[in-house]
């Protein structure tokens, strides 16, 4: 039995996931599916690949997974499998494998890529505008029954590359960029851990500026301040998180990804 995750942007009205997961369980009857998420922003290319670095990494070695974030499709972007360290990747060659390939960098795993091109793999019949039901599901069905990569297309090593934002050390801290906004409306940050160090030690130094809201001090969690109060904390994949006690900082702030955001010891 193998993992296969899926990650969309295509809402669950449609029927559009039932179907891509039809067609899986039509080639892989054991495959055992999860649903990563289906509300990634509509063709927001840098949010599923923030999604997707966070994520994956949590699943079993082996597991396959497929995105379907896909602006281009029916276009001359290639149809792409990789395998990523322990894991693999179904979808469109457009980017949002881009965290997993920094991290993949350094941490030293192997990767490989091919291109999908031998469809004797994908379902007999193809659609201009559904490449995750008609070529990305039955590719993704196939590696769980045991496919090799190799065996899927040509291999190529020039994968798209989309620019994830670095932040940037400054005299007295570091200047980052909010990179994702949460179902409760909580702001994630470029900032991590790593980059904050030992200035942890002492979390009520640090300083933190989002739009002209300044918080004094961190946090470890919600619950050490009242509702409604503005925090900054670490979330739980290590990045500096701004939130409001029981509230949404998206809306009391009026933040949106790409603003900028400022840490001062």
């Amino acid at each position: 039995m193998t993992v296969i995750s899926l990650m969309t942007d295509f809402g669950i009205k449609d029927g559009t996931v039932g179907v891509m997961k039809g067609v899986i369980w039509g080639i892989c009857p054991t495959a055992q599916i999860s649903d990563l998420s289906h509300v990634v922003q509509a063709q927001n290319i840098r949010e599923a690949a923030y999604i997707f670095a966070r994520s994956i990494p949590y699943y079993p070695k082996g597991s396959v997974h497929v995105v379907m974030v896909d602006p281009g499709v029916g276009t001359k972007r290639r149809p792409m499998a990789a395998r990523i360290g322990d894991w693999f990747y179904v979808g469109p060659d457009n980017g949002t494998i881009s965290g997993l390939l920094d991290r993949a960098e350094h941490s030293g795993w192997t990767t490989q890529f091919v291109e999908l091109n031998r469809i004797r793999y994908w379902l007999p019949v193809i659609s201009f505008v559904f490449h995750g039901r008609d070529i990305f599901s039955p590719v993704a069905a196939h590696l769980a029954n045991g496919t090799p990569i190799s065996d899927l297309g040509t291999p190529f090593n020039d994968p798209v590359r989309i620019d994830l934002p670095k932040p940037v050390r400054m005299e007295y801290g570091w200047r980052g960029e909010v990179i994702h906004i949460d179902h409760f409306g909580n702001i994630s940050t470029n900032i991590s851990a790593e980059h904050l160090d030992t200035a942890l030690e002492r979390k009520e130094s640090i300083r933190v500026n989002l739009l002209g809201t300044e918080i004094n001090g961190m946090v470890n969690t919600f619950g050490e301040r009242p509702a409604g109060e503005t925090i900054a904390l670490m979330n739980s994949t290590g990045n500096l998180t701004v939130a409001v006690v029981n509230g949404s900082a998206e809306r009391a702030l009026g933040v949106k990804p790409g603003n900028e955001i400022f840490v001062t010891f």
